[in-house]
């Protein structure tokens, strides 16, 4: 990845984003918040699936002809360990906006 800035979020605040957006906005769809996390489906759906087996949010599959929807809300359990552990912890430890490179560790010699 030479020169490329992109941005890596722990899972944890991952885990945040995912329930501080399903408060904010209720209910939302698995498209609509993905997209409104900022994530990809391929890569985090595990992460959907961890929180729903830990009962952090509910989901819910809805038929619309052909399709399903599915559906995710926040629950009691996920609302409660955002504010007590997820909230505290990016009080302690906040994200990192930018982080500048270390360049002694990105440069050597090579000799040929």
């Amino acid at each position: 990845m030479s020169g490329s800035n992109i941005s890596y979020r722990d899972r944890i605040y991952i885990v945040k984003d995912i329930i501080l957006k399903l408060v904010e906005r209720g209910e939302l769809n698995q498209t609509a918040l993905l997209s409104f996390c900022g994530l990809n489906l391929t890569k985090h759906k595990p992460i959907l699936d961890d929180l729903e087996s830990n009962g952090m949010i509910n989901k819910t599959e809805e038929p619309l002809g052909k399709r399903v929807i599915t559906k995710y809300r926040p629950t009691q359990k996920g609302i409660e360990f955002c504010r007590n552990i997820l909230e505290p912890y990016e009080n302690i430890f906040p994200r990192r906006k930018n982080k500048p490179r270390d360049k002694s560790k990105m440069s050597f010699l090579i000799v040929i």
